[in-house]
């Protein structure tokens, strides 16, 4: 009887083992099917030619293959509209040269990815429950994966947001300069052209000056200078360089001296530059108001009530 059960479990082992050694050749050879099928994906996307174009920013140069892989695959569900919306925001930010829209908006799917990847991570780290333990539930798992995937897909807008109203307030702090500049070169001799090369040349680093060099990149490409002025305007989307750049194609145009009206050009940024601290200024005590109600005055009353109530206290009141 013994050696008759014998034989039936050592087949039944050799099955088992079999079964084992079929699945893991299947799982192989799926595996291996799937890469194959990514890489012929990933060779059908051309390369980036960046010969003219800027260097993209450092978050965007260390994830930039997966981005330019993203961009390539989500090219066709694009909306020309919407693209065009966000070209005009990459360029108020001065990076329309470096990014295109479509590598933003792989930028915002990659890192929506990599944050929901790095919060699974860090959630199945932590969770090591003890033996005979239940480990944490898949609801907590997909709203930690949820919150990081937002946070991944929103943080690209929020960069872009804040570097346009970081050059927006460059842009304005530095503009009553470069129009005294130009004002005087265009006073002792010069043409806008080359007011616009001394400015570049001599002017401080920053917004104004790359986007003066941009200009006269356009001018010397063969564009006409007022086209290249109204392209200029439109980029930045500001109300004072709309002023400036409309004065001077009005004055070229009618053959008008450009000194004075460069001259009321600075004069009424610079203004408009004081105003601006003004209001900063008389803003300031509203905007403390808060943090003096809820951070300042509790400790300065606890400083000052303190010694009165342990003196009640052990007074026996």
């Amino acid at each position: 009887m013994s050696s008759d059960n014998a034989v039936p479990n050592v087949l039944q082992a050799d099955h088992s083992g079999l079964v084992l050694v079929l699945i893991s050749m299947a799982a192989g050879l799926a595996f291996a099917l799937l890469a194959w099928l990514l890489s012929r994906a990933l060779a059908r996307v051309p390369p980036d030619d960046r010969t003219y174009k800027d260097p993209p920013p450092l978050g965007y140069r260390l994830l930039w293959q997966p981005i330019n892989w993203t961009a390539h695959f989500i090219g066709v569900r694009a909306s020309p509209r919407r693209q065009a919306a966000l070209l005009v925001r990459l360029g108020q930010a001065g990076v329309d040269f470096a990014i295109s829209p479509l590598q933003f908006t792989a930028s915002r799917v990659v890192g929506a990815a990599l944050v929901a990847l790095l919060c699974w991570w860090m959630l199945a780290s932590f969770d090591q429950p003890a033996p005979g333990a239940a480990g944490m539930p898949a609801s907590r798992y997909l709203a930690v994966l949820s919150s990081g995937a937002l946070a991944g897909w929103s943080y690209p807008a929020i960069w872009l947001r804040d570097r346009i109203h970081s050059r927006r307030r460059e842009l304005l702090k530095t503009l009553p300069f470069y129009l005294d500049i130009i004002t005087l070169c265009v006073e002792a001799g010069l043409n806008m052209q080359g007011a616009l090369t001394q400015a570049v040349a001599k002017g401080p680093k920053g917004v104004l000056r790359d986007e003066f060099q941009r200009l006269l990149r356009d001018i010397r490409a063969g564009k006409s200078r007022a086209a290249s002025m109204r392209s200029l305007a439109a980029r930045l989307n500001e109300s004072s360089v709309t002023a400036f750049t409309t004065a001077v194609i009005q004055a070229e145009s009618m053959g008008m001296n450009l000194g004075p009206i460069l001259r009321a050009q600075a004069d009424q940024r610079r203004t408009e530059r004081f105003l601006r601290a003004e209001k900063l200024a008389m803003e300031a005590p509203v905007k403390l108001l808060f943090p003096l109600l809820a951070f300042i005055f509790p400790c300065t009353f606890v400083v000052l009530f303190f010694p009165i109530a342990m003196k009640f206290i052990h007074s026996g009141l």
